[in-house]
């Protein structure tokens, strides 16, 4: 049977942090909080509703851009998994929800973001990507390579100006 799967809005609660395995795949722990605010009608203001805390973690490329990208108390759209983690302390048994992220951003209702798309060269490779002091600063890389890559579907022919072709 599949794990249910959940999309929604909630904020991280912390900075993600990146971690690696011993065999090199980065992985990062994202603390998130989802919660349901409603409108006083009598007071007009808003109140914070029930609140549901959840540790995402997400892999590989993904670790690393959400790392680069996203930071404490943002608003964000995630999809995953979630999943019931276990382990034992101290001879006591413990569990907590969790959702294994596959897909996060950052929410455009009170924000902006810029995107930049990342080639096979740039934060892919095992251990790759900036020190941890660099992704702290959430600054997008301001370098942009001079030539499109030959397999970028949305290219422009530089001949031409543009593209006669759909890009699929």
């Amino acid at each position: 049977m599949a794990l249910p799967t959940m999309t929604g809005v909630g904020r991280l609660t912390n900075d993600p942090e990146l971690r690696f395995t011993p065999n090199g795949k980065a992985v990062a722990s994202v603390p998130l909080a989802f919660n349901s605010r409603k409108l006083n009608r009598q007071t007009q203001e808003w109140e914070d509703g029930d609140v549901l805390y959840v540790r995402g973690s997400a892999w590989e490329r993904l670790a690393e851009n959400l790392v680069e990208t996203l930071a404490k108390g943002m608003e964000v759209i995630v999809t995953g998994e979630l999943r019931t983690e276990s382990w034992e302390k101290d001879g006591q048994k413990h569990e907590r929800t969790a959702l294994l992220i596959r897909s996060i951003a950052p929410s455009l209702v009170f924000a902006t973001a810029k995107v930049t798309k990342v080639t096979t060269g740039q934060n892919g490779g095992q251990g790759g990507g900036q020190a941890r002091g660099q992704a702290q600063q959430r600054r997008p890389q301001q370098s942009r390579p001079t030539q499109p890559p030959a397999d970028d579907p949305w290219a422009i022919d530089n001949a031409r100006g543009h593209s006669d072709e759909p890009p699929f």
